[in-house]
């Protein structure tokens, strides 16, 4: 028995979310089939984390077990094959029977993608939030750092949050402006539900100037949801990826933050 573990890129758009639901099409559903007939026999996967319906990855790791015998490159190009259009195998690895893309993780990473011009988007209205407001990238970034550490989020933690604990550490958290496309990239241990969307909603009510730099650091301490921005669109979040030791030797999360 092998234990492969997969690199995957989709667009949520069309999905429910990662995880497979009886009355919903879900990226997890798709996955599994195509793996499986890859594999020639049914797979199960796990996966380093769960995204939202409309949601994206640029790289979510899932792991599975199989007994069939494929070279690394024919899990990959078959999985790709056997999937729909909007989901991609970036790379397979077969890795110890013990390594859990859950549970392995030193660090998630997610970005938020906002289009800021007057002219709503055509191309990128299910791949970015759009805010015609000017944004202060700048200002957006400073507050952003007050975020940083370990701390109890309750703040920007969705009532429907199952997690036993609201404390997280935030490692890494970057604003940058190019052009009409402002990004927030967060990494941390891991994360609480909507966490990232709340944060970039928080954001985006200092990067349009209705809340000082300063309110961000009031917002956390409060540990109160109600004291927070709103919920940032789904469409604008992308999964982008996932740190394992280094002697696993897979593909690390994206630049960003390094």
């Amino acid at each position: 028995m092998a234990r492969i573990v997969l690199g995957i890129e989709y667009d949520g758009t069309a999905y429910s979310g990662w995880q497979v639901q009886s009355q919903a099409p879900s990226v997890q559903a798709e996955l599994q089939r195509a793996m499986s007939r890859v594999a020639d026999h049914a797979v199960q996967l796990t996966a380093a984390g769960r995204t939202d319906a409309g949601v994206h990855a640029l790289m979510q790791v899932a792991h599975f077990d199989t007994e069939a015998a494929r070279p690394e490159l024919a899990w990959a190009l078959g999985g790709s094959a056997e999937c729909p259009a909007d989901i991609s195998v970036l790379w397979a690895r077969e890795v110890p029977a013990d390594f859990h893309a859950r549970f392995d993780a030193l660090s998630r990473t997610y970005v938020y993608r906002i289009t800021n011009r007057r002219v709503r988007p055509a191309l990128e209205r299910a791949r970015a939030c759009w805010i015609r407001r000017p944004l202060d990238a700048e200002a957006m970034h400073a507050a952003a750092q007050l975020l940083l550490g370990v701390h109890d989020y309750s703040a920007f933690r969705a009532a429907q949050c199952q997690s036993p604990s609201p404390v997280r550490c935030v490692t890494g958290i970057v604003v940058r402006r190019d052009a009409d496309e402002v990004e927030i990239t967060v990494r941390a241990n891991a994360f609480l539900y909507h966490m990232v969307r709340n944060v970039a909603g928080t954001l985006l009510a200092v990067g349009v100037g209705d809340q000082p730099q300063s309110w961000v650091a009031d917002v956390l301490a409060s540990r109160e949801r109600t004291q927070a921005g709103v919920t940032a669109p789904p469409q604008g979040l992308y999964f982008a990826g996932v740190d394992y030791a280094a002697t696993y030797g897979l593909p690390s999360g994206p630049p960003g933050l390094r």
